[in-house]
């Protein structure tokens, strides 16, 4: 092996430490289901896989996304065929990785919430505050709700909550079974689920909480909500790159970053920052909004008041699609409340552009219904561990 190719091997494993078993919520890296990673002389890399069964029903789902953490570095390095190659691991191999997986979720405090296993997790995020990523979110949120999508909104922003205010929402939150049960509202034929701090919390009064309280208020979020079977979870992220992010990073690693930027070079420069600290926590970017990106007046002549295409040069340096370019609209902010999404009819110029934004990112990141092979395996070392100690313990 040439050296080329021996440091392209070393790249190839880092950019598979993004692929995620989307039931054990570690990637194939750590849990060391990858065997090898093979590249020849012409440059034709074979990923080889180890799975828990010949025939699991995750694996079109992990070979996809092999091909695309390595398809990040492909013209890069010239690489010419992706293979993967997918066996079954013996017993003891399957015992080891569901051990690792344990060790993993309690050592990263991996949260794995069994109504989420389906939901299309989506991190609304920004470099810096001010530039529309609640509402962005918000709006995002209603519009995939409208198409018909059980639909999941967490205000991540613990200190600055607004979405209840902007979804025109208010009340407490009730609990059944020691779950808390989100604020629920039916948006055309789809619903939409919300959980904020603002429901918890006076408006007006200060949250002055920091590192890791602010995490396991996050935590509690994903775990003590009654969430069903949600399609999308839609995270709106305090701006910046703290505490939360790294959390977050760890505690769903299924998460997809999208971020909201403006045409603006600063913002454009800070919001790439929040794309490298998703990159080195094996996050992926998937997409780039630019917001306020134009003023358009009654005569349609379109206005660029903060300069052009920052979005666009963002999206092109992370190679991820540009999903939107979003005018400035005060009715954007007036109608980010669920009702005035009841009915088309009566939807503003700014809430067709969302729609038309909703209907991108559900083409573009559909969710799936996965029937997954190794949780239901872990299950069965759990119970047939739990049974090994009682049987220990009565005698």
């Amino acid at each position: 092996m040439t050296i080329d190719s021996v440091s392209l091997k070393q790249e190839i494993l880092e950019s598979l430490k993004s692929v995620i078993d989307p039931e054990l919520n570690a990637d194939i890296v750590e849990l060391k289901m990858l065997q090898d990673v093979i590249v020849d002389s012409e440059l034709n890399v074979n990923v080889l896989v180890g799975l828990t069964t010949a025939k699991c029903p995750l694996r079109n789902k992990i070979r996809e996304d092999i091909v695309a953490a390595i398809d990040g570095i492909k013209d890069r390095h010239s690489i010419n065929e992706i293979k993967v190659t997918t066996s079954e691991l013996s017993n003891e191999a399957k015992s080891a990785l569901m051990d690792r997986a344990r060790k993993i979720a309690q050592t990263n405090n991996t949260v794995n919430v069994s109504a989420l296993l389906n939901t299309r997790i989506l991190a609304i995020s920004s470099g810096k505050g001010g530039v529309g990523k609640s509402s962005v979110a918000t709006n995002l949120a209603l519009g995939l709700a409208y198409l018909g999508n059980n639909v999941g909104i967490l205000d991540a922003d613990i200190w600055g909550f607004s979405v209840p205010k902007m979804l025109g929402l208010s009340g407490e939150l009730k609990v059944k079974d020691k779950k808390i049960i989100p604020m629920q509202q039916a948006v055309n034929s789809g619903r939409l689920n919300v959980i904020s701090m603002g429901f918890l919390a006076n408006e007006n009064s200060a949250i002055m909480w920091r590192g890791l309280i602010l995490n396991r208020a996050v935590q509690h979020f994903l775990e003590d909500v009654l969430w069903e079977d949600l399609n999308y979870l839609i995270i709106d992220m305090p701006p910046g790159t703290g505490d939360i992010q790294m959390g977050l990073a760890k505690m769903l690693p299924r998460t997809e970053v999208i971020i909201v930027t403006t045409p603006s070079e600063m913002v454009e420069q800070i919001a790439s920052r929040t794309a490298q600290m998703a990159k080195k926590s094996n996050i992926k970017t998937v997409g780039v909004i630019e917001n306020m990106s134009y003023f358009q007046c009654e005569h349609n002549q379109k206005y660029y008041l903060f300069g052009k295409d920052g979005g666009l040069r963002l999206a092109q340096t992370l190679k991820v699609p540009l999903l939107a370019q979003l005018p400035i609209d005060p009715l954007v902010s007036d109608n980010s409340n669920i009702s005035s999404w009841h009915s088309m009819h009566e939807m503003s110029k700014s809430q067709d552009i969302f729609l038309e934004l909703a209907n991108k990112v559900q083409n573009e990141f559909p969710f799936s219904k996965v029937e997954g092979c190794t949780a239901r395996i872990l299950s069965i070392f759990n119970r047939l561990e739990d049974e090994l100690s009682q049987t220990e313990t009565s005698r």
